[in-house]
């Protein structure tokens, strides 16, 4: 890199941490919850059917259907090997769901979420009106405990009206596992509902599942996946207010937490019309955000006996995802799209590979960076002799500076004829390294998304899915937050021992006319991502950590095994054989470089010669 190179970077850096520190946060909405559910009914109504319903109060509130509006709720409960689900005969609804093999970050049961903390509504059009189904009483057959063990449970809720009406919700629970199967059937009511869409809202007021609330602001939101099969996503924001008006048919959708989903699943046709919304109040910190699903039903399907759909209450694992829903293994974000592929068929086999045999997840990882090491040793022993050879060739590249001076244009094309005659890419240096980027920012994006790593300890650890705060602090550090992680710490004094250990391996590159100590700012990157990296999880930095420790041995051991006095030998014999005329034939990028210096040093040349002209013009008209 030159001097603007440099430069540019530094600024950018600049920006991003003035953006950080001085552009005001944006003011939240007031009354986020206000409104938040479409067509309600007025308020005078709901005062109405929250007192005890008489026979013709309830006629006029719910016309056909007031047989079914006065009654007592009942709960029963139903559970698995995986999950404990609570239903309710008022509406025939889900009211809790507890993940039983999951903890909160302070060891309390799992419950994703409860009838305080979420409610749910489902309109049927009427001829008279809408009426909502979730007011009213279902009866049903199934005991108030229920175990499921070998096969699946089905769980009816049905609503008998006159003539031989009846509303059928039939939920059907697996003998393990999270997707709960959900049918919705209507018989014999044609004379009494419209054609229009059955409108299902649902609004959940997540729950703090994870320790940094912050952290699960910025993650909570609600996916999506389109009817053509665009998965799209809420903007993720600690602060804002976001919602999202969807102009095509859904298949799916999913309140996310950090690490967990509460999914509404379409089997057949898609919810023909959806309005998502994420709300947040950053006064209340009992609610990570109020996430508000609106979506419709087709009324040909429920009416036609086709209202299936799947709910799914569990982790946000992706081993368990793929059979869930078409792309629902989408929920794991696993980076940009061209790094997916490396996190999908590499890491995430691998890992999962792993976890057979090992069970301390911090020895897991230390094999992991072992196996992909092993993996890239190639790579880094090419790295390693381009280095080598760029280090032998330190004397004559200093007699070409020597020898030109501050020539910039004139020292890089000297440096091209150097190479091409000892038979050096400066690329062959480059290319491994660069290839190996991937393979880090990929586990950048993998690691914080891993359920895998969630409360599993490693020496002072406690959760290898979130940050090691070995020290509280009193206050908070731009980026760093109010914290310090050792692993983080332990990560930067690696990558300094690194940057030590190749600057004394790299000759200098100093570049005239360019006061920047490029080694010197080795030195800096790291401590740069020492702030931004303290609050990501702990698993991250230690394998950082850990890789930085191995690259530097491995380096040490290929050192031991490569003769750098035949590696000498072999670059005076190219050069001799160039002198000879039988060698040193140019890479395309040498020739290409070759040619790009030479047009820049014309240039310069036919500038220098038009300031000169114009200089002596104007000496003669003075």
């Amino acid at each position: 890199m030159d001097r603007n190179q440099v430069i540019g970077i530094v600024l950018i850096l600049v920006m991003l941490l003035g953006y950080q520190l001085l552009v005001p946060k944006p003011q939240p909405e007031k009354e986020p919850e206000k409104k938040s559910m479409q067509s309600q009914p007025s308020k005078a109504a709901v005062q109405q059917a929250e007192k005890a319903l008489d026979s013709t109060t309830a006629k006029a509130l719910y016309g056909d259907f007031a047989s079914a509006a006065i009654g007592q709720s009942q709960n029963l409960v139903v559970e698995n090997a995986d999950i404990r689900l609570t239903f309710s005969t008022k509406g025939g609804q889900v009211t809790s769901a507890l993940l039983k093999k999951y903890k909160t970050y302070d060891g309390k049961p799992l419950v994703l979420f409860d009838e305080k903390s979420s409610s749910m509504v489902l309109e049927l059009p009427t001829r008279r009106g809408i009426v909502n189904l979730s007011n009213l009483f279902f009866s049903t057959d199934t005991p108030a405990q229920t175990m499921v063990q070998g096969n699946a449970q089905k769980v009816t809720f049905r609503l008998a009206l006159a003539g031989n009406q009846t509303i059928e919700q039939t939920y059907t629970i697996p003998a393990e596992g999270y997707a709960v199967e959900y049918d919705l059937k209507l018989s014999n009511l044609d004379g009494t509902v419209t054609n229009d869409n059955v409108r299902f809202a649902w609004q959940d007021k997540m729950r703090q599942l994870e320790n940094d609330l912050n952290e699960n602001r910025k993650e909570a939101t609600i996916h999506y996946l389109t009817a053509d099969e665009n998965f799209e996503e809420l903007p993720k924001d600690a602060t804002g207010n976001r919602e999202q008006v969807v102009e095509e048919p859904v298949q799916w959708y999913s309140i996310k937490h950090k690490y967990f989903l509460a999914s509404f699943i379409a089997k057949n046709s898609a919810f023909p019309t959806a309005t998502f919304k994420t709300l947040v109040d950053p006064t209340d910190s009992s609610v990570v955000k109020t996430a508000i699903a609106n979506i419709t039903l087709p009324m040909t399907d429920i009416k036609g006996g086709k209202g299936a759909y799947r709910f799914f209450f569990g982790p946000n694992d992706y081993q368990l995802l793929s059979d869930v829903a078409p792309e629902f293994d989408r929920n794991v974000y696993l980076g940009y799209a061209f790094l997916k592929p490396i996190n999908k068929y590499f890491f995430v086999p691998v890992f999962n590979l792993l976890e057979t045999f090992i069970s301390n997840y911090g020895v897991l990882i230390i094999v992991l960076v072992l196996f992909v090491k092993l993996l890239l040793t190639p790579l880094t022993y090419r790295s390693y002799m381009s280095m080598a050879k760029m280090r032998l060739l330190a004397p004559e590249m200093a007699e070409i500076k020597e020898k030109v001076g501050d020539d910039m244009a004139k020292m890089q094309s000297e440096q091209m004829k150097l190479y091409q005659q000892v038979g050096v890419s400066p690329l062959s240096g480059c290319i491994p390294v660069l290839a190996t980027m991937p393979v880090l920012m990929s586990l950048f994006f993998l690691f914080p998304n891993l359920i895998e790593l969630r409360q599993k300890p490693f020496l002072w650890a406690n959760d290898l899915s979130t940050y090691d705060a070995f020290i509280k602090l009193p206050f908070s550090l731009p980026f760093a937050g109010d914290h310090i992680s050792l692993f983080t710490l332990f990560m930067t004094a690696s990558s300094l021992a690194y940057a030590w250990y190749n600057n004394q391996m790299t000759p200098a590159t100093a570049q005239p006319n360019t006061p920047i100590n490029m080694k010197a700012l080795s030195y800096v990157f790291p401590l740069m991502f020492m702030f931004v990296l303290n609050s990501f999880p702990a698993g991250l930095t230690f394998y950082y950590f850990v890789s930085n420790v191995v690259t530097i041995a491995q380096q040490q051991l290929i050192r031991r095994f490569v003769n750098e006095d035949k590696i000498r030998a072999v670059l005076d014999e190219n050069k001799r054989k160039f002198e000879r005329g039988e060698g040193g034939k140019k890479s395309k990028f040498q020739d290409i470089l070759q040619r790009s210096l030479q047009q820049a040093d014309e240039a310069r040349k036919q500038a220098e010669e038009a300031k000169k002209r114009a200089e002596q013009r104007n000496k003669k008209k003075d």
